[in-house]
């Protein structure tokens, strides 16, 4: 499955537009990650934890929009769009959602 950024694949003309697909991932937060991220903020730096969680997100999100672009029987995702949410109290949680185009090339 191809699945890019762009809205067209040169070369590869789009036979039939088959409807949105998406992707939706809801993390938590916990204490060690917390812990290690306020020490990255004190000393400065990366927090590999959160963005290890991030990347995690984003995959599963991919792999949800995936498969619902191969039930409809895609061949590729076109203007996939990526969207980062922070929501829960005071924060505690990240909404990755992902969104395309299913098509027929």
């Amino acid at each position: 499955m191809i699945i890019t950024t762009t809205s067209t694949l040169e070369g590869r003309p789009v036979r039939d537009y088959l409807g949105l697909v998406g992707g939706e991932v809801i993390v938590g937060a916990n204490i060690i990650k917390d812990v290690f991220a306020s020490v990255s903020d004190f000393f400065g730096g990366r927090s590999g934890a959160y963005e290890s969680s991030i990347q995690e997100a984003r995959a599963q999100a991919m792999q949800e929009m995936e498969a619902s672009a191969r039930r409809l029987g895609a061949d590729a995702i076109l203007a996939v769009d990526f969207d980062y949410e922070v929501i829960g109290k005071s924060g505690s949680m990240l909404m990755v959602c992902v969104c395309g185009t299913a098509v027929k090339l």
